[in-house]
């Protein structure tokens, strides 16, 4: 096999990548400086190397800690959980959210041979039950799948005997959005999370 065959066989193991992508980028990665892909392989090889799991939440980092869990002014009180590292951006893209995170690393998928034991539920519980009550909510944050409605009734039966306020994201209509165009379901969760204006 070739070495234009192997890249291409491994770009197109990534999610949302196929094969025509696949060649398509490692003929672009060619057509390039030889400099630029020896600048790729070598950020490909510091990924491998030095990016690691957060030992407290779970999320990517090159400490022991991640820079959330680290910082002082993060809100000790409130837990995220979120089922991938990268959904960790996209709420603190809000610039909303200052309390603290945990990632699963996935979802329940009994189907797929995903249960409690291959997530990051352990260290979840022993991180609320070691708080010493620290931790007053626990927001889950789980994808609108029916895995993600599993894991959040999951999480939600294993985190209220521990003591804390347990929430879930809210469900309903994407602002800019047309009545017209929104399917049953969302409107149903939009209906039942209304609230006082």
């Amino acid at each position: 096999m070739s070495a234009i065959e192997r890249l291409s066989d491994e770009f197109a193991r990534l999610p949302g990548i196929g094969s025509r992508t696949a060649l398509r980028l490692v003929h672009h990665l060619m057509k390039g400086s030889k400099d630029d892909t020896r600048r790729l392989a070598q950020s490909l090889v510091d990924l491998a190397e030095k990016v690691r799991r957060c030992d407290a939440c779970g999320n990517f980092s090159e400490q022991e800690l991640c820079e959330i869990c680290t910082n002082p002014r993060r809100d000790r009180t409130v837990l995220c959980i979120v089922e991938e590292a990268y959904e960790v951006g996209a709420i603190e893209r809000t610039g909303q959210f200052r309390g603290l995170f945990h990632v699963l690393g996935g979802r329940l998928s009994p189907l797929d041979g995903i249960g409690p034991d291959e997530l990051n539920l352990s260290s979840l519980l022993a991180r609320i039950d070691g708080s010493g009550g620290e931790v007053q909510e626990v927001i889950i944050a789980t994808n609108a799948s029916v895995e993600g409605e599993a894991t959040s009734v999951y999480l939600e039966h294993e985190i209220r005997p521990l003591g804390p306020r347990v929430t879930r994201l809210a469900r309903g209509i994407p602002v800019g959005s047309d009545l017209e165009y929104v399917d049953g379901t969302t409107i149903a969760q939009a209906l039942a999370g209304r609230r006082e204006m």
